[in-house]
């Protein structure tokens, strides 16, 4: 897939400026699909160009003007294809942690420690920032209310995904330092 289709469908959510889309993909997009401004600010050029999205100026008067975007017709069109059309291949993990743990027999413990808690920590991080989103989206309201009432339910459904998966690395992270610590050289005799 292409950061094309994620653009597009953060635009269901409305009218939005680069910088708020950069801010979408860091809250609501970065539990499954990550990009960098520059990547964004690319692709919303290419999908004006292609005819998907449409922007429009608007002047500020003490700050550079800015460029709203929002889906056109055919972007709508191409984006309700896409979303019926079975992924290409399964998720595949690509992780640099994990090969750091493959070959870390033989190399120093502590360092490997201090990794997996560096990823603990990172994950309690996003864990915590994906519940206030998860709050937010249902403002009082419970889980059953919130997906028998609103207008789109994909972003709660994605951001369940995002948890879960930050859910599970935090138990892989404490079994791996589990698994660490019962293996650590024992003191002097």
């Amino acid at each position: 897939m292409s950061l094309k289709y994620a653009v597009l469908a953060a635009l269901l959510e409305g009218e939005a400026s680069g910088y708020e889309l950069s801010k979408v993909f860091d809250v609501s997009l970065a539990n499954f699909w990550a990009a960098t401004p520059q990547q964004l600010y690319r692709e919303l050029e290419r999908l004006a160009q292609d005819g998907l999205i449409e922007a429009r100026v608007v002047r500020q008067e003490r700050r550079p003007d800015k460029r709203m975007f929002t889906l056109t017709e055919a972007g709508r069109q191409d984006l309700r294809a896409f979303a019926v059309t079975p992924p290409r291949r399964p998720t595949a993990i690509r992780d640099e942690l994990l090969i750091k743990i493959q070959a870390m027999d033989g190399t120093d413990p502590e360092a490997t420690r201090a990794l997996v808690e560096e990823r603990e920590a990172w994950s309690r991080g996003k864990l915590a920032r994906y519940e206030r989103v998860r709050e937010r989206l249902l403002a009082g309201r419970s889980e059953e209310e919130y997906l028998r009432e609103a207008d789109r339910i994909g972003p709660y459904l994605t951001l369940m995904g995002g948890i879960a998966f930050e859910e599970e690395n935090l138990r892989w992270c404490a079994r791996v330092l589990t698994v660490l610590k019962q293996r650590a050289p024992l003191g002097p005799v």
